[in-house]
Formats: C-alpha cells, sequence, structure tokens
C-alpha cells in the first residue's frame, strides 16, 4: 500500500493536532532542562501547518513537505523551527518528482530528514537530543523498508524506534543546547525534541494509511 499525495496532507494534519494537544507536556519537558518554550513554539508552527495542510493546490508529496519546512521555518522560534524546517525541507526535496511514497522512498526521505538536522544542529546521537529519537526511527525504517514493509509498517517502525530513543534520553547527560548548561543536572529527564520527534513519527505512523 502506497501513501499518496491526499493521504500525506491527512497524516500531517493529524500529526499537527497531536503536537498541538501535547503542548503542556511538551512545555513541562522543556522546563525542567530548557527554556519551557518547545510546547508552545511547537503549537504555534503546528497550528499554522494545520492551516497550511488546508490550502491544496499539491503538485505532489515534495510539494506538501516543502509547504510544512516553510511554515514551520517562518512561525517556531528557538532551535525548533530551523530544525523541523530542515528535516523537513531535506525529506521534501529527496521526493521531487514523486507522485507517491512506497516504503523505500518514505526511509528515503526520512534520511533525508536526519541527514538536515545533523547538518544544523551539528547534534550527535548521545547527545540528548531530537537526533536520538530520529536516528533509531531512520535506521529502523530503512530495515523494514529493505524487508519489504508497506509504507504503515515502515513508519511503525520508526515511530517505535523513536519512542524507544526518546526514552534512553533520560539517563543521559545533556552535550547540546540549553540544557547542556545544566550539565550532569540534565540527567533523569525526557527530551522535549526528542519526544516531539516521537510524537510525530507516531502519528504519521497512525495516518499515514489516509482512508483506503
Amino acid at each position: 500500500m502506497g501513501c499518496s499525495t491526499e493521504d500525506l496532507v491527512a497524516a500531517l494534519r493529524a500529526a499537527a493536532e497531536v503536537v498541538i494537544d501535547h503542548r503542556d507536556e511538551l512545555v513541562e519537558l522543556d522546563r525542567l532542562i530548557g527554556d519551557a518554550d518547545h510546547g508552545e513554539n511547537l503549537r504555534r508552527g503546528f497550528t499554522a501547518v494545520v492551516s497550511t495542510m488546508d490550502g491544496g493546490g499539491w503538485s505532489g508529496p515534495a510539494s506538501v513537505l516543502k509547504a510544512v519546512a516553510k511554515t514551520l521555518i517562518s512561525t517556531v522560534g528557538g532551535a525548533a523551527g530551523p530544525l523541523y524546517g530542515t528535516a523537513f525541507l531535506r525529506a521534501g526535496a529527496a521526493l521531487d518528482g514523486r507522485a507517491e511514497l512506497d516504503a523505500p522512498a518514505v526511509a528515503t526521505a526520512l534520511r533525508a530528514a536526519l541527514d538536515g538536522v545533523l547538518a544544523r544542529g551539528k547534534a550527535e546521537p548521545g547527545d540528548k537530543t531530537m537526533v536520538d529519537a530520529l536516528t533509531p526511527a531512520v535506521q529502523a525504517a530503512e530495515a523494514a523498508a529493505a524487508q519489504g514493509a508497506d509504507v504503515v509498517a515502515t513508519l511503525s517502525a520508526a515511530a517505535g524506534a523513536a519512542a524507544d530513543g526518546a526514552a534512553a534520553t533520560v539517563p543521559l547527560v545533556a552535550r547540546k543546547g540549553r540544557a547542556s548548561y545544566l550539565g550532569e543536572r540534565s540527567a533523569g529527564h525526557l527530551d522535549p525534541g526528542a519526544r516531539s520527534t516521537s510524537l510525530l513519527l507516531t502519528a504519521l505512523a497512525t495516518h499515514a494509511g489516509g482512508a483506503r
């Protein structure tokens, strides 16, 4: 089963609503080790994404993802806007010319998103950032696609790995971002960027099948 442009728009709208619904959780996570703005920044950005998804006129999945990127970059402050914007922009560029997504295309887009985040944020696995959720997600998606999984199964594998990766940030000492200022005191807390990455991938996996 593939994922059409309409399926992608529906999945992104649903994922945006999940992030908006988790605004308070993300605020609290960021309050503990950051500046408490992650949840509100993402709420503002993904509220704008919902409006963007209502715009229509898409030429394919790439155009949808690039529109999400532009929306997030223009509306989300802090580090999250450029990082998520770059992720969606790179994912969109990796899908240029495609009318529908299959599992290998999803894995390719996720790999491009991760490469963009790594280039933009200069973080590495183990730094206690969104990279700790996104890296295992990409690896799981690539493995699932290589084994013949469909789009939903590929995204589900990515979502599961992202959730595990996010949970694994709890004992880590932050080496990047505002949390790194806390040193050893940053250990014992879930990284908010890893959590929001997990939320997004879980929602995309849940809704990627569209109305089929």
